[in-house]
């Protein structure tokens, strides 16, 4: 079965969510179908936690049970997601394998308690989880209610047991192939660390001061393609026995450490888990960015929002509720951006265990209840979307997102803790997101082409391969905005020598870096051009580059803090310093427009987000959501597929899906 096929299995879009009948009884059972039918429920997760009841003793299976609810689903017209449960070994296997725990930094061996208590790299464990796939593959692969599988959940939990310094070896041999390389990538002249036998190399457990920070990249990398190669094992296993789509949930934004472009390679189709952390508008930008960077992954193939909460918002130390129309708002935000679908954890909310206060589609207090009438609701319109199937998302702004920058730049000893990689690609998406534009995400060696404007705002590691790429790309008529402290070391985390950044980009960008000057905490600096800044600032010599902004006062007087560097058919813009929010939101502006890159619809005020999903007939969709306190005119008085008729106004707090007249 292919995706489309799923989508024709579905009859349009995908809504339901996580569903483990195993935490009730009959009575909810029966009341279960009865509330899927009234929600319009047409696929369930399930298993995704059930290695123990599924292989109660090692080797030993128990399918009786998820038969019977197999086929209930299927009978109430649930089609269903099936997952491998390896996120959750039982206690036997603990017990009987206590060297497949995992290890901690500082050496503290974690026991069974909880959810992810394994070492990836434990033969053990992988062959354990292989095995419990096979035999749900060969059980189910051709069940009438499986359309799709799931592999795992939430791939992430790292180790530094023996078992992992083992393979990071094996994977060190490959990559570096002597010794020798690997002590020149990792610098080990610097102290003492220089490595004369292999076994002799750790991965980065807790150590005095500084870790290595070649070693602690590496180390990411290789727990990156360690969880690729154990989804390969299980979802290879699977398809020997099945033809459904295999996927796995990514958690979006920094949760997992994964290289998600290359995860994505492997997955028919691409699904997240998001759950916002700010309340308000921040958890709709925060929608958008996870949506955009979903999309992005997906490389205009499918994608589903496997996971959200229905009334959970992550705010640091506490959780917070959703105002009444954010569950509509906020799933139509991931539909708008692509998703094929809106689906939650979980169906009902657990009355027991670890996540019994996450909310749930059916909460505890049941369905008469305000979540559960809002998730109706939502069934309604979902089912109601199913025209749209299939359609796409077209940016013409992308941000560009490196997971080898993400992971460089968490290392230690860097000049300043300001440069949180995610927090930085949040900002700029926002600033964008906030100007009425939808962005997308692309890596640095990506054809950028189709690109009039690329923002390179976390740039800090680049390979002499993606600096190159990014010479051509403004060489051939793009603009390109780099930001502070980007290209200044290759993929060996070794600084760029004769200044910043590399050469290819100090030649498309016609600046040079002698010195990076982080600024003091409170510190505030005012540039030629009235715009403030703050925590960071460099010493920049313009070699061919046009200064547009200058630092005043200090040792910095009259250096470049932005410039524009005509270079080819295109444009190099840099910016030296941290610009406060609304000094870089008119920087994005003069950007935008500057190369012809408007707003999804001018006329909408800010507040009101706006995205077009086009099928390739001809067929769009114009998606708008109000986040805003004020009713706002329809820019195109269209059929609405919310309402089922046409619309003029949006409420406050409104959204609308409007068919839009086919483009020519």
């Amino acid at each position: 079965m292919t995706i489309q096929g799923l989508i024709d299995r579905l009859g349009g879009l995908a809504f339901g969510g996580d569903y483990n009948p195993e935490q009730w009884d009959e009575p909810v059972w029966q009341e279960d179908d009865e509330l899927m039918r009234r929600a319009k429920v047409n696929l369930a997760t399930v298993g995704v936690f059930s290695w123990a009841l599924l292989e109660p003793e090692e080797g030993c299976y128990d399918f009786a049970w998820l038969d019977a609810h197999l086929d209930r689903l299927h009978a109430n017209g649930v089609a269903v997601d099936l997952a491998t449960p390896t996120a959750s070994p039982p206690p036997w296997f603990t017990l009987v394998h206590p060297d497949a725990l995992p290890v901690t930094a500082d050496g503290t061996t974690l026991v069974h308690g909880s959810r992810d208590t394994y070492c990836l790299a434990a033969p053990a464990y992988r062959s354990a989880a292989s095995r419990i796939a096979a035999a749900l593959a060969q059980r189910y692969g051709d069940h009438p209610a499986v359309a799709l599988w799931h592999v795992h959940n939430e791939y992430a939990t790292l180790c530094w047991c023996e078992h992992t310094a083992v393979a990071f070896r094996r994977w060190l041999r490959a990559r570096h192939g002597s010794l020798d390389a690997l002590n020149d990538a990792w610098g080990t002249a610097f102290w003492s660390q220089h490595y004369t036998g292999w076994a002799q190399v750790l991965p980065p457990r807790a150590t005095q001061w500084h870790k290595n920070p070649g070693q602690a990249l590496d180390f990411r990398r290789f727990w990156s393609d360690e969880v690729l190669a154990a989804f390969r094992e299980q979802r290879d296993v699977i398809r020997d026995h099945s033809d459904r789509p295999v996927t796995t949930n990514l958690m979006v934004p920094g949760y997992q450490n994964l290289d998600l472009w290359a995860i994505a390679r492997e997955v028919d189709l691409v699904a997240i888990d998001h759950y916002p952390d700010a309340p308000g508008p921040g958890a709709a930008a925060d929608t958008a960015f996870g949506a955009d960077r979903a999309r992005s992954f997906a490389r205009g193939r499918p994608w589903l929002l496997m996971e959200q909460g229905t009334n959970t918002v992550y705010a640091g130390d506490r959780t917070l509720g959703k105002e009444p129309g954010e569950i509509l708002r906020h799933s139509l935000g991931h539909i708008a951006r692509g998703s094929e679908g809106a689906l939650f954890f979980q169906w009902r909310q657990s009355r027991a265990g670890a996540e019994q206060w996450h909310s749930a589609m059916v909460p505890h207090a049941g369905p008469d209840s305000r979540i559960f009438r809002e998730v109706t609701a939502l069934g309604e319109v979902v089912a109601g979307l199913g025209e749209l199937a299939g359609s796409t998302v077209a940016a013409r702004v992308a941000v560009l997102h490196d997971p080898d920058a993400w992971w460089a730049l968490d290392g230690d000893g860097l000049p300043s803790p300001d440069h949180g990689y995610h927090a930085i690609l949040r900002r700029a998406h926002r600033t964008l997101w906030e100007a009425g534009v939808t962005a997308d995400f692309a890596h640095p060696e990506d054809d950028l082409s189709r690109y009039p404007l690329v923002l390179a705002p976390a740039l800090f590691l680049i390979p002499d391969a993606g600096a190159v790429n990014l010479r051509r790309y403004v060489a051939d008529g793009g603009t390109l905005l780099v930001q502070h402290f980007s290209g200044v070391v290759d993929e060996r985390l070794h600084a760029r020598l004769g200044g910043y950044p590399a050469a290819p980009l100090r030649e498309a960008l016609g600046i040079r870096v002698e010195e990076h000057r982080p600024l003091r905490r409170s510190e505030r600096i005012t540039l030629s051009d009235g715009s403030h800044a703050t925590a960071w600032s460099e010493s920049v010599r313009a070699e061919g580059a046009e200064t547009l902004a200058a630092y005043t006062g200090g040792m910095l007087e009259d250096s470049p803090a932005l410039t524009r560097h005509r270079f080819g058919a295109g444009r190099g813009w840099y910016l030296s310093t941290t610009l406060e929010d609304p000094d870089y939101a008119a920087l994005i502006a003069r950007l935008l427009a500057e190369t012809g890159v408007d707003p999804e619809r001018p006329e909408l005020p800010s507040g009101v987000e706006a995205v077009t999903r086009h099928a390739p007939d001809g067929r769009r969709w114009l998606f708008l959501l109000n986040h805003g306190t004020e009713a706002v005119p329809v820019p195109e008085p269209a059929h609405d597929l919310l309402t089922g008729g046409r619309v003029d106004e949006l409420a406050p707090g409104g959204c609308a899906v409007l068919r839009l007249p086919e483009a020519a």
